[in-house]
């Protein structure tokens, strides 16, 4: 309406691989899997995420905690490499520890200085991510972490989306996808992101309101 500000505008930001790097526990499984680190890393992601999706779908809940822990038992099973309890959660812990990318700070300094209302949404607990956000030093852009733990089930889940309108934003939401590789595609159904950028620098292109 004429005379009134337009309320500020919310982005809700998937937390593991859009805003910090699930690629960044390599290191910490160097010690373990030697070689297949690396292969270790993107293996644990992709059961971590096939868990969440199977549970959600079964409403078989447990959090993204347990996800996480059941799905390094599932690698270390695969590659042959048994992991002591120590061991396991010296690697757990390492997973709280996770590097932001590069580009978020910058990104999430922007988009606060343009006066948007930064949330987390996440599978996490909000506990871990959380602790997460801390240690990656950009705990302080965000106004609050809606988990889809407090709802029990996981993205993609229409539920867990439903937060982000809780917690305050009005009208349609808009979906983002950061490809960082590009040699990645989007799944080839009938619909798809309302904006897909390289990386998160490249978001107030896409989602801001153009002066």
């Amino acid at each position: 309406m004429t005379g009134k500000n337009p309320l500020p505008l919310v982005i809700a930001f998937d937390i593991y691989g859009t805003v910090v790097d699930p690629g960044g526990i390599v290191g910490a499984l160097g010690e373990t899997f030697g070689a297949q680190a690396a292969l270790a890393a993107r293996l644990w992601r992709d059961e971590q995420l096939e868990f969440t999706f199977r549970r959600a779908l079964m409403r078989r809940y447990v959090d993204f905690d347990r996800c996480t822990a059941q799905a390094l038992s599932h690698v270390s099973g695969e590659l042959g490499v048994e992991l002591s309890e120590e061991r396991t959660r010296a690697l757990l812990e390492a997973y709280l520890r996770l590097p932001a990318y590069p580009d978020a700070e910058p990104a999430l300094r922007r988009l606060k200085s343009a006066g948007c209302r930064i949330v987390a949404l996440t599978n996490g607990t909000e506990k871990s991510v959380r602790t997460l956000l801390k240690h990656a030093g950009i705990d302080g852009f965000f106004e609050t972490i809606l988990s889809a733990d407090s709802i029990r089930t996981f993205k993609p889940d229409p539920a867990v989306y439903d937060l982000v309108r809780r917690a305050g934003a009005s009208g349609g939401l808009k979906a983002g996808w950061v490809r960082r590789d590009p040699r990645r595609i989007f799944d080839p159904w009938e619909f798809a992101p309302d904006v897909v950028i390289g990386n998160l620098e490249e978001l107030h292109r896409g989602m801001l309101p153009q002066q």
